[in-house]
């Protein structure tokens, strides 16, 4: 069997999106299918016979990522289908639009991950002005525009209950599967700490709380930092790492400034998934984690796997992860009771060592060889069985 998976992301551009494609690229191909992929350029990527990439240009406020030509993607998109079997849209952009008219054309089945809660990312990235002015409107058209594209499929996949339900609020009626991302456990599982403390010079001792992934608004990332005066109240020792980059990176330096934290925050940058970060992972005492836009958390699991009790928020996603209460803590959305529960697991071995265990026997449930055989399933699905319904008419040029 041969998949197309169409996305406007991909590596090197490092996110959740990028992250997922890659993970069910490489165990789909365990399950018998065969993935293709059509992704933006960024630069001089090597060209390879399954992976084409489209040139673009930079997008503007966001130079990480690129907007594919729209032409150029779906000409490239309507080639690659040809001797393919059914194709699955990984983003809501461009490629939503040029996987669409490739399955019409091709008559193939057609699916979409829904990966990001877009009405939440309208307070991060409109522009001021435009949020104060028109901010219930700009949610309303994020809620309408996900509703159209969604109708125009033949399945959804989505990473967390929460989303497929908050789907269906929207009135979206094709029928939603929630499955989401595995982890590579064993990668996650043999980190060397102590050389990476080493590399950074944090003392063995110190009580170092980790986050990592994408250094951007909607992280929350400064709901840590608010409560970091009060995890040093209990645990005066601790140490913040903070593990990625991202748009948001220069105004949380000068929070950290403005706050007088630069000896309790650290900022380390991008790390290297294949040994760095797992590395970092096996370094760290607690994983603290704030999102409340999360559609699932890859990290968290991440976090688990390396044996890390987790100290968040269980908003969106993260509930499906957090909701057990095992390997974890979710303390009250305030930055004083969050710091308090964050410094206790800090302080408390014995703590951290119940929750650790508890913490990689979940991450075992969510293998990405398992989620991959359960994708694979729903592909099958969608090419022997009759279309579930009718064809919804084309928009937006399509």
């Amino acid at each position: 069997m041969r998949v197309l998976m169409v996305s406007d992301v991909y590596f090197p551009r490092i996110n959740g999106v990028s992250t997922s494609i890659e993970t069910f690229r490489r165990c789909l191909a365990n399950e018998g299918v065969e993935v293709r992929l059509v992704v933006p350029q960024y630069g001089d990527e090597a060209a390879t016979p399954d992976i084409l990439r489209v040139s673009g240009r930079p997008v503007p406020g966001d130079p990480e990522d690129r907007l594919p030509g729209w032409r150029a993607m779906q000409q490239a998109v309507m080639a690659a289908a040809a001797d393919c079997d059914l194709i699955h849209i990984q983003t809501p952009f461009v490629a939503h639009y040029a996987g669409l008219r490739a399955a019409r054309r091709r008559g193939l089945p057609v699916l979409a991950t829904y990966h990001t809660l877009f009405e939440a990312y309208v307070e991060h990235y409109a522009p001021a002005w435009l949020r104060q002015l028109a901010a219930p409107g700009l949610r309303a058209a994020a809620r309408a525009l996900s509703r159209q594209q969604c109708n125009q499929l033949d399945a959804l996949v989505v990473p967390s209950t929460l989303m497929r339900e908050r789907l269906e609020s929207y009135g979206v009626d094709t029928p939603i599967s929630v499955l989401p991302t595995g982890i590579p456990l064993d990668q996650f599982a043999t980190g060397d700490g102590p050389a990476f403390r080493r590399r950074h010079g944090i003392l063995p001792e110190q009580p170092l709380a980790l986050y990592v992934g994408r250094v951007a608004h909607e992280k929350n990332i400064d709901f840590l930092l608010r409560a970091m005066p009060f995890v040093q109240q209990r645990c005066p020792q601790a140490l913040l790492l903070i593990a990625g980059e991202g748009p948001a990176l220069p105004a949380l330096q000068r929070q950290v400034a403005a706050a007088g934290l630069q000896r309790q925050v650290r900022f380390v940058g991008y790390l290297d998934r294949r040994q760095a970060l797992p590395d970092c992972y096996a370094a760290a005492d607690v994983f603290a984690f704030a999102s409340r836009t999360e559609t699932q958390g890859l990290v968290l699991l991440e976090a688990m796997a390396a044996g890390l009790p987790v100290v968040a928020l269980a908003e969106m996603g993260t509930v499906d992860i957090l909701g057990s209460g095992r390997g974890c803590r979710v303390p009250p959305d305030e930055p004083a009771a969050f710091g308090a529960v964050l410094a206790d697991c800090l302080k408390l071995p014995a703590l951290r060592q119940q929750l650790g265990h508890e913490a990689r026997v979940l991450a075992g449930e969510w293998s990405d060889q398992a989620m991959a055989a359960r994708l694979a399933a729903l592909y099958r699905g969608l090419c022997t069985e009759p279309r579930r319904k009718p064809l919804r008419p084309l928009s937006v040029g399509v």
